[in-house]
């Protein structure tokens, strides 16, 4: 994850499917951050990586009738919010990176910890 400026706020995302209505506020803190010129990456780990795969986030709605996770991410990602995957995280849930709705930067803990660590706010979502 080479980048010549730090990275103003990092939230890694831990929650999945398991729990779809605290999924916008992440998307939204993210999209509101870098809608605000801030540099923002979003790390998918554990269940959260399920939001990746082709399908899973377009099926996916915190509110019956509202809009879906994939629509919230869009967001954060129209706002330049950059998503990077787990590449362990994949193997944990069964998943390949032909599994991925769209092609993004898969690193190991390992690699993501030392940009991760630097940014200037991380929050555990």
């Amino acid at each position: 994850m080479p980048e010549s400026t730090a990275t103003d706020l990092v939230i890694i995302l831990i929650t999945g499917t398991e729990n779809p209505k605290r999924l916008p506020s992440a998307f939204f803190l993210a999209a509101t951050a870098a809608a605000a010129e801030q540099s923002v990456i979003m790390y998918f780990t554990g269940p959260a990586t399920e939001l990746l795969k082709k399908g899973v986030s377009e099926a996916l709605y915190p509110l019956p009738g509202g809009k879906s996770v994939a629509d919230f991410m869009k967001l954060a990602e129209d706002n330049g919010v950059r998503l990077i995957g787990c590449a362990q995280s994949l193997d944990l849930n069964g998943m390949t990176e032909a599994d991925l709705a769209q092609p993004l930067p898969l690193l190991t803990p390992s690699q993501a910890l030392p940009a991760l660590g630097s940014a200037g706010r991380v929050l555990t979502w």
